[in-house]
């Protein structure tokens, strides 16, 4: 029998893979306070995220939504909120918000959009101007991970600024406090004058990881001792592309897709250097797990970074799309020892004092509290 105290939150997501949205999302669902919140996991499938859930105790709901709209489902959802008695509905990315927007509408229970990225606004997006008009009627609050994301939101949807509010992703800082690691060196026999510059994060156009071969060819030509390693989940297409293009360039003793990867602070605890290529980043989970690792951090200026990373003091940020500029910043950085280590003492305690789980927890209670 559950306490009259604690209140039920339903929490729902579109995917099942691994990512930085999923992650929050399972943060959300495995770390709220258990004396004042319960938590209920509706998901789409089995997958990553149900495995990790499962992993911490958390049995979810499978309902599956296919389709541009699946009633069914809408329907599953307002059956689950008045059998739990749900007090509030916790939904990430833009197919959960809109349905947990019109569910609002059905029951009257609050609903917290969050928005994890600019793929959600964008103007091939269907149904767009419907989609956005359902979650402006029907959620209580939106939430963006980062100001730019949030003005993005209320400059290309019909959503309204007063609705909105700026919530930045956290990370249990502690998970990345390891010992440097020479596993991958040992991997490909690297010596130890290589630098190791690794990026995390799935193979999406967004994350720029052509711009990174083209800027690892530039340093090919240089004689540079770069060595590179991307650690994230690739599917046919994009990643065979990529592929490609390594053969074209000549790096594939020198760029390594190591595919996914389920132990970031393991993976960052062997590199040198953390480099962001991205064109487009709502926030940046890597960006904070990299800074929380002690790693000196280059961070292209997509969005979030730049509300993450100040330049020259916590880490370096460089122009969105441009090989070149990521080349002068690695060369720059390689030659000045005293600035990499300064830079990665500095990040090690913003990402502490700033980006901590705790910090990310206590900003949406402060918001579940109030709605409730």
């Amino acid at each position: 029998m559950r306490l009259p105290f604690v209140k039920t939150i339903l929490h729902i997501i579109d995917t099942t893979g691994p990512g930085g949205a999923e992650t929050v999302f399972i943060d959300l669902a495995t770390c709220l306070p258990k004396d004042r919140f319960r938590s209920l996991v509706l998901i789409r499938g089995k997958g990553w995220v149900y495995e990790e859930l499962c992993r911490r105790g958390v049995e979810p709901i499978l309902h599956d939504a296919k389709g541009s709209f699946n009633w069914r489902y809408l329907l599953k959802l307002r059956y689950l909120i008045k059998q739990e008695k749900v007090d509030l509905i916790q939904s990430h990315l833009l197919g959960s918000n809109v349905y947990a927007s019109l569910a609002s509408l059905l029951t009257r229970v609050p609903v917290i959009a969050t928005f994890h990225g600019g793929v959600d606004i964008g103007e091939k997006e269907r149904f767009k101007g419907l989609k956005f008009g359902a979650i402006n009627l029907g959620s209580k609050r939106i939430v963006a991970v980062s100001e730019s994301l949030r003005l993005d939101i209320i400059h290309r949807t019909s959503v309204r600024a007063s609705k909105t509010d700026v919530i930045y992703n956290g990370i249990v800082t502690a998970e990345f406090q390891r010992p440097h690691e020479n596993t991958l060196r040992q991997r490909f026999g690297w010596t130890d004058n290589k630098i190791i510059v690794g990026s995390l994060g799935n193979i999406r156009s967004a994350k720029g990881y052509d711009i990174l071969l083209q800027a690892a060819a530039r340093l090919k030509d240089k004689a540079a001792p770069f060595r590179f390693v991307i650690a994230g989940q690739g599917k046919h297409g994009l990643y065979d592309n990529l592929l490609k293009l390594r053969k074209d360039l000549g790096l594939e003793d020198v760029v390594h897709f190591l595919g996914f990867n389920d132990d970031p602070a393991g993976f960052l605890a062997n590199l040198d250097v953390f480099l962001l290529s991205s064109i487009s980043e709502g926030f940046s989970i890597a960006t904070i797990q990299a800074m929380a690792s002690k790693l000196p951090v280059v961070v292209t200026r997509s969005g979030g970074p730049e509300e993450i990373v100040t330049h020259g003091e916590n880490g370096w940020l460089v122009k969105t799309g441009s090989p070149e500029a990521i080349v002068d910043a690695l060369i720059i950085l390689a030659s000045e020892s005293d600035l990499l280590d300064r830079m990665a003492e500095q990040g090690k305690k913003h990402a502490q004092n700033t980006f901590d789980i705790n910090n990310m927890l206590s900003a949406y209670e402060d918001i579940y509290n109030d709605i409730l």
